[in-house]
């Protein structure tokens, strides 16, 4: 009897043990849960893939496991950790999370906080992100100017914050744009058009008989005016700040319109000197009298000459004093800068820079702004101070008076004239040219079984050099996203000058941009330059595997070892090789071309359910 009421305690004991057992744990998981504590914050407690580089010939030491050992040792990495769906929209330079765990100091009157800080590497996150739930493959161009689908950027938000500015509504399971924006609520047809007209443009056509090509759209909303100016071959940089109409810029690329997650804050904006022809600004909400005008000095910097700059915003009509004040001053600082009103009818204004340095030169001393300093370099833009400073034309501008730039079509295949920046003639253009012709009908041949011609719409050349890349791709319904590294020589002024678009980056860190934003990554020797900076090529590919769309593609074109590198991780990373091509006599690199799988989370998966 004894025995066997002893056993009925230790049960009892037993089962009381893994009662609170199950309660701790509970416990423990509802608070890390609450306090975001998880393995994918921002803590030593990730699995650190950041360290593992391309295969050299020298040890690496480091504390953190590696997934690759040897380049020989055959190894593949079964497995990244996928992060929750609560980060399904991380953008790792431009989260906020992290400048708040990390106390940065910054000035939110100066938009600092909208500006890129990158994490640390041992700070990085370095899983998959995973695509929200119900997520389909995006719509094609070009219905999808008019509409995406609701799951795949589910926030409607400024459906019902700008109804009456006919930005976006909801229809059932898509997201509609009506074309509508915060100055042109009738659509931006009819908005691009009365511009046209108020400059007397041929046939209201902003485009100006191939004349205007690249335009800046700032605070640009969901990149309606960009996204109509299309049809007119004009190329808009729709410029927005991850702020408080947040997703905006991931709405304008999910539409398959050209877009950039950006700031005027205190550093130049990442495009050279004299990019565009036009500027604008629909009731932006900029403050361009702040610190001595600096922030229309950079839309000066980055206007060419003769550009111009429309401004549509109650300043430029409004009759009450506070707006008649504003109006006084900013008038009085554009003359200073040497603007005249081109045309000023209704709501907008539109002011156009002067062609030479004439203007500048005939200002009385000490005139401000003043003259950039004559050693300033006005196309240094990575992580480069703006300054509140007019940047005067070179000789040969003067000389010319105005960029000498052809027309467009022909701008795109017509030698620029800061070609000679570089040391480069019209030979060496029309070779590189001939050459990506070549190149990118050959990755035409090998993606051919695997896409048709809606295919492909967002395009990023990762290293696009003088954007022939992007330019052989013309016949296409693609858009390039041209991106030029920061260490090498400055040939986005080359891209810019045959009308094309792009900005200036380093691959050691996160571009500004969402997640599942394009369709088609191409790499010409990324991986190398990235393992010759002693950055990590693995932090590269799920940075890449970030911005690629499920079903979108890479193009690898590197060095074979690199080639058998990136084949290890393929799997891990859900990706699938589709074609190759080995190095042959004349090239020195292979082609690896990769689609990216689609997957979803359990926690996704279960939503659906």
């Amino acid at each position: 009897m004894s025995r066997g009421r002893a056993d009925g305690g230790s049960k009892k004991r037993l089962v009381t043990s893994v009662l609170i057992l199950v309660i701790i744990c509970g416990g423990l998981y509802m608070y890390t849960k609450r306090n975001g504590s998880t393995a994918l914050e921002y803590s030593s407690k990730i699995r650190k893939f950041g360290s593992t580089y391309l295969g050299g010939d020298e040890e690496v030491d480091e504390t953190p496991p590696k997934l690759g050992e040897d380049e020989d040792d055959g190894v593949i990495l079964k497995s990244i950790p996928v992060c929750d769906d609560r980060h399904s929209e991380l953008i790792p330079c431009l989260d906020r999370n992290l400048i708040y765990q990390t106390r940065l100091k910054l000035d939110l009157s100066l938009m600092e906080h909208y500006e890129r800080h990158c994490p640390a590497p041992e700070r990085r996150f370095n899983c998959l992100i995973p695509p929200p739930p119900g997520y389909k493959i995006p719509i094609k161009w070009p219905k999808s100017r008019d509409e995406v689908w609701k799951a795949n950027i589910p926030h409607t938000h400024l459906a019902k914050e700008k109804s009456d500015q006919k930005w976006m509504v909801v229809k059932g399971e898509k997201i509609g744009f009506p074309g509508g924006g915060t100055h042109f609520h009738y659509g931006a047809d009819k908005y691009i058009a009365a511009m046209a007209n108020m400059l007397n443009f041929p046939k209201n056509n902003l485009n100006n008989e191939g004349n205007l090509r690249t335009v800046l759209d700032v605070g640009c909303g969901v990149a309606s005016f960009g996204g109509y100016l299309l049809s007119s071959d004009i190329l808009t940089m729709s410029l927005a700040p991850n702020d408080v109409h947040q997703n905006q810029i991931q709405f304008a690329l999910e539409r398959g319109i050209p877009a950039y997650l950006g700031v005027l804050g205190t550093k130049r904006l990442p495009y050279p000197s004299r990019s565009f022809e036009l500027a604008h600004c629909s009731r932006c909400r900029i403050d361009w009298l702040q610190r001595d005008g600096i922030l229309l000095l950079e839309l000066d910097r980055v206007l060419r000459p003769g550009g111009y700059f429309a401004y549509s915003s109650p300043e430029a009509y409004a009759q009450d004093e506070e707006d008649l004040r504003i109006w006084k001053e900013m008038s009085a600082l554009v003359e200073r800068m040497c603007w005249k009103i081109a045309a000023k009818k209704n709501q907008t204004v539109i002011w156009e820079k002067p062609m030479t340095n004439d203007c500048y030169m005939a200002r009385e001393p000490g005139t401000r702004p003043p003259l950039c300093k004559s050693d300033a370099d006005p196309d240094a833009t990575w992580d480069v101070k703006m300054e509140a400073c007019i940047t005067p034309y070179t000789e040969q501008i003067q000389r010319a008076r105005g960029s000498g730039l052809a027309p467009w079509p022909a701008r795109l295949t017509t030698p620029p004239p800061r070609l000679t920046d570089f040391g480069y003639s019209a030979d060496v253009f029309e070779k590189d040219m001939e050459v990506w012709q070549q190149r990118v009908d050959n990755y035409w041949n090998l993606l051919s079984p695997k896409i048709s011609p809606d295919t492909v719409r967002n395009v990023m050349d990762m290293k696009a050099h003088m954007g022939s890349f992007a330019a052989s791709l013309r016949n296409k319904p693609v858009w390039v996203m041209n991106v030029v590294p920061e260490d090498g020589p400055n040939t986005l002024k080359i891209i810019y000058d045959r009308g094309l678009i792009g900005s200036i980056h380093s691959w050691c860190e996160a571009y500004s941009t969402y997640p599942r934003t394009y369709d088609l990554l191409h790499a010409w020797t990324v991986f190398s330059d990235v393992e010759r900076k002693g950055c990590s090529a693995v932090d590269l590919m799920v940075e890449m595997d970030r911005i690629l769309r499920p079903k979108g593609f890479i193009i690898v074109r590197d060095k074979p070892k690199v080639v058998e590198y990136i084949k290890k991780y393929m799997k891990a990373l859900h990706w699938e090789a589709v074609a190759s091509a080995d190095a042959d006599q004349d090239e020195d690199d292979a082609v690896l071309i990769i689609q990216k799988k689609i997957w979803r989370t359990s926690e996704s998966v279960r939503e659906l359910e």
